[in-house]
């Protein structure tokens, strides 16, 4: 069945947000500056340090990820081990919170911080402009050997994760009162596989939801659904088929586009000339700057190392997208999630 036809079959209706359109500016329309894990070029990522950071310089809204520890707190980290930021051999879903909040960074020696902690301090009433986008994290892409070859055991052990994780999200939401703007207002909840999607209308009834990817096919079964808005990979929208993906999401006024995640100043120009809503990037200083600086006419020239990353991610992308739609599913069950709204 073709994913249209799939899709055809019912409609779902996703909380608008209202929140995460590209601004205007005395500049022009730009863009709006979303921090990648808090300001990443200067700070300890996902810690309150890069977040504090990132609202200072000016960014609009912060993106983070989110993880679940043993004894069910939700953690902001990108990473499902310790490894590479604390030093340390674990996974995060084998530590309890109380080991955790001890642990402290390689670089800039600062704590792993909870949603809860990042909830707290956006919530008064002069930070309530900042809004938020939770990378719900999955697994990272599966061999193709994983995929198709794997443990089934395993796989619903990490369903079990994942539908927990949600729920934890939920409580947490819940337990921190925002100061007047409700966090539905102010929260984009990332689903990044299509299995999971009926998860954002049982615990987040009331959030928007984006679809975090790198597959633009997979990315396409998406367009039958109103209100849902796109985080896609910046390097495999560049070309034919990205450009086309672009096109059809700007027919849908009721969507928002965000790329991830832009460094280099010609991919921040442009995002900007593609007329996506946000931009992520670990530098939103730099990406402020450049709103300001940008000029329509300019050439935009991209660097030879950049365009090599590209054609890349493109080959390395075939291998994944299959490997991750066979493990997490081809398509959208309409039908569950509207029985679930």
């Amino acid at each position: 069945m073709a994913e249209s036809e799939h899709l055809l079959k019912d409609r779902m209706e996703i909380p608008l947000s209202t929140f995460t359109s590209a601004k205007d500016t005395p500049d022009g329309r730009r863009p709006q500056c979303i921090a990648h894990r808090g300001y990443k070029a200067a700070f300890p990522e996902n810690t309150m340090g890069a977040f504090k950071g990132a609202v200072e310089v000016g960014a609009h809204a912060i993106e983070t990820d989110l993880h679940l520890s043993k004894d069910g707190v939700v953690l902001l980290s990108h990473d499902p081990t310790l490894k590479r930021c604390f030093g340390k051999d674990e996974k995060l879903i084998d530590c309890d919170w109380e080991y955790i909040k001890t642990l402290r960074t390689l670089k800039g020696d600062q704590p792993m911080p909870r949603l809860k902690d990042l909830l707290e301090y956006l919530a008064p009433p002069d930070l309530e402009d900042i809004w938020l986008l939770l990378d719900i994290k999955v697994p990272v892409p599966p061999t193709l050997k994983e995929a198709m070859f794997g443990d089934k055991a395993k796989q619903a052990k990490l369903d079990d994760y994942v539908n927990e994780l949600f729920k934890a999200i939920a409580a947490t939401l819940a337990d921190v009162k925002p100061s007047s703007r409700p966090w539905s207002e102010r929260v984009v909840v990332g689903c990044w596989a299509a299995k999971y999607l009926p998860l954002c209308p049982k615990y987040l009834p009331e959030y928007p939801i984006t679809h975090i990817g790198f597959s633009i096919s997979y990315a396409r079964q998406f367009l039958k659904i109103p209100n849902l808005s796109y985080n896609m990979f910046l390097m495999l929208l560049v070309g034919p088929r990205g450009n086309a993906l672009l096109r059809d999401l700007k027919k849908s006024r009721s969507s928002s586009t965000f790329l991830w995640t832009v460094n280099e100043e010609s991919w921040m120009k442009w995002g900007i000339r593609k007329d996506v809503d946000g931009v992520i990037t670990d530098d939103p200083k730099k990406y402020l700057e450049v709103c300001k600086s940008y000029n329509k006419s300019e050439w935009l020239w991209h660097s030879w190392a950049s365009w090599k990353a590209i054609i890349k991610m493109h080959l390395r992308a075939l291998t994944w997208g299959f490997a991750f739609r066979y493990k997490h599913g081809y398509f959208v069950d309409v039908q569950k999630v509207r029985k679930s709204l």
